[in-house]
């Protein structure tokens, strides 16, 4: 039960899982170099003692192992998930669970309550320039604040237990800003736009509050997916095993255990914000967002910095995904009648691609030659309108009612998941385009900012086809302009192709049309994806992560999606296998994110001299 973050660090350090820079490092670019290097290599947490320009210490990497985690929430993390379960199905729990699971539970619950304690006797003021200016990628419009906990109420004399507490990204320097502000991005679909639209119909501004730092059970409570209207912050002190403490200064709800708090109120009109290197992979451009305007900055004496890097994934948001739904697993399912399971697919970009399993019972009665997507399609639209799930690009939904023996059907085995929809769907049937609606604010590939499509992808009942690999397949597959074919999993291919003609695609997709009509294992490859040759010349099209990266985040359903002999009747878009879809770079994409090679070379001398990487970590 950890009091501040620095407490936490020392419990690392003991345990071998953080390690020190003494030397002075740069923010602008090498400080997260140095991080990503150390996540990749499973290295340990990063405490940088003097960072250039700043009078604070910084760290990187805390959650960047699920070893680190599970030893940070070693005393908290059973309760936590027992008292999700009472949460997610308190009827059952009370039957089946044990004396010493209702008393966790128990335990558990008196922690989640916040608590006053403290005051700004406790902290001393600094300034936004004096924090770690660190800039992640070349391009990032300047520094950002990477793990903020951002905390909003729906007004002043609100109760704490109303706070919604989110990890949005804040830019404190660069574009247009005055010294005394800082941009605040938000995306669509955030609790902080209720508070927002609240303040601005009662004509006020919204008072912010930003901690960084603070227990690790802050840092993580930022970024849970908790209902609306139930503070992030009871799941702090549930998983920190010590309840929230806090006390109000002039309106402003403050952390009494954050290592910084800036305090601000968001202004009525817009700034430019970004551009920034975002956790799909690409930079986010720059767009007008609201702007807070800082009355107080807040430090604790020896504060201490914590910051993350995003990026294509995997990175280490990718280990905040994983452990969240360890926690959170047996509420999605209770949460959505008729599904089974989820899984946001990290290595798509998360968002983009999601898989689910869920019940087919409409019609128990059917033979299983005639089982067909109907149950399916109604949990397909409430996973839809679910919370974060909603942002969902492609949904790819199978039926549990289809496992077999020997045939368990597993969202998190994505090639298997995809191998079993492939097997099923038909594609004159089971494609449900939703068009010019809502998708991610930083997903470019739609029509513009937040707007694009998604397409259901629905399968249930008996085999149509087998799936094949076998590369010898695509000897007689004859495509003009198509320079490699690969196979990443059964019944997929990839095929690298010319730089994207949008006065040419027409003639392109025909010809591969033409080139399908002839070839005897059409059906075996239920699905094409189309790639850059040139562009994406250095990424293996025959892994499975590089396809799931290039497909999913570089297509939008509405614009890119073709298949065999595409039709429509009665407004139902239908084709026959395969399905096509067109993930080459267009000219509206964002740029994917890289890093220059002096500043690769410079982080690596660093940890090499400091002896960071390898032994005990």
């Amino acid at each position: 039960m950890y009091r501040n973050l620095e407490q936490a660090l020392l419990d690392l350090e003991r345990a071998g899982m953080l390690k020190r820079i003494q030397r002075e490092v740069d923010p602008y670019l090498e400080m997260a170099e140095i991080a990503r290097q150390a996540f990749e290599n499973k290295g340990p947490a990063i405490l940088f003692e003097h960072v250039k320009g700043s009078p604070f210490r910084a760290v990187c990497n805390i959650f960047g192992t699920q070893e680190r985690l599970d030893f940070l929430f070693r005393d908290t993390l059973k309760g936590t998930q027992t008292a999700v379960l009472f949460k997610s199905n308190p009827v059952d729990f009370f039957k089946h669970a044990s004396p010493a699971k209702l008393l966790r539970a128990a335990r558990t619950g008196l922690h989640s309550l916040p608590k006053k304690g403290g005051s700004l006797k406790d902290f001393k003021e600094c300034k936004l320039t004096d924090l770690p200016q660190i800039v992640c990628w070349p391009n990032d419009g300047g520094a950002f604040l990477t793990l903020p906990q951002v905390a909003t109420r729906p007004a002043e004399n609100a109760s704490v237990m109303t706070t919604n507490v989110g990890m949005y990204r804040v830019q404190i320097s660069g574009n247009n800003y005055a010294c005394d502000e800082c941009g605040l991005h938000y995306q669509i679909k955030r609790d902080i736009a209720r508070h927002h639209q609240k303040a601005i119909e009662e004509g006020r501004p919204l008072k912010v509050s930003i901690f960084i730092g603070g227990t690790p059970a802050q840092t993580v409570a930022a970024v849970m997916p908790m209902p609306e209207n139930l503070s992030e912050l009871l799941f702090a002190g549930m998983l920190g095993g010590r309840r929230f403490r806090y006390f109000i200064h002039d309106g402003y709800l403050v952390s009494s255990d954050a290592d910084f708090c800036i305090l601000g109120e968001l202004q009525p009109d817009l700034k430019p914000e970004g551009p920034f290197g975002d956790h799909i992979g690409y930079y986010s451009d720059k767009h007008p967002f609201p702007f807070l305007k800082i009355k107080k900055v807040l430090c604790k004496k020896n504060a201490i910095y914590p910051f993350t890097v995003v990026g294509r994934p995997p990175q280490e948001d990718t280990l905040f995904g994983s452990f969240i739904h360890q926690v959170t697993r047996p509420m999605v399912p209770a949460s959505i009648p008729g599904l089974v399971a989820l899984h946001a697919v990290d290595d798509a970009g998360v968002h983009p691609l999601c898989l689910a399993l869920a019940h087919e019972r409409f019609r128990p009665y059917a033979k299983p030659e005639d089982r067909e997507p109907l149950e399916l399609l109604k949990t397909a639209n409430a996973i839809l309108g679910f919370n974060q799930a909603s942002l969902t690009k492609y949904l790819l939904i199978a039926a549990t009612e289809d496992e077999e023996a020997g045939h368990k059907i597993d969202v998190n085995d994505v090639a298997g998941f995809f191998g079993h929809v492939l097997e099923r769907i038909d594609f004159s049937r089971d494609l449900h385009f939703e068009t010019s609606t809502s998708i991610d604010t930083l997903d470019y590939t739609g029509s513009k900012l937040n707007h694009g499509s998604k397409l259901t992808l629905a399968a249930a009942g008996l085999k149509k086809r087998e799936l094949r690999r076998n590369p010898e397949d695509l000897q007689s597959l004859e495509i003009p302009g198509i320079t490699t074919a690969k196979i990443p999993m059964p019944g997929v291919i990839v095929l690298q192709g010319p730089t994207f003609d949008s006065t040419d695609r027409e003639n392109f997709i025909a010809q591969i049309e033409d080139a399908l009509a002839h070839w005897e294992f059409r059906e075996n490859y239920p699905w094409i994806s189309i790639v850059d040759s040139e562009l994406d010349s250095s990424l293996d099209t025959s892994n499975l992560r590089d396809f799931l990266w290039l497909t999913f985040t570089r297509s939008d359903p509405a614009k890119d999606v073709f298949g065999y002999q595409a039709r429509m009747s009665e407004k139902h878009w239908a084709c026959e296998a395969p399905l096509i879809v067109d993930a080459r770079i267009k000219p509206h994409h964002q740029k994917a994110l890289s890093v220059p090679a002096e500043i690769q070379e410079r982080a690596r001398q660093v940890l090499a001299e400091e002896k960071i990487l390898g032994g005990n970590q």
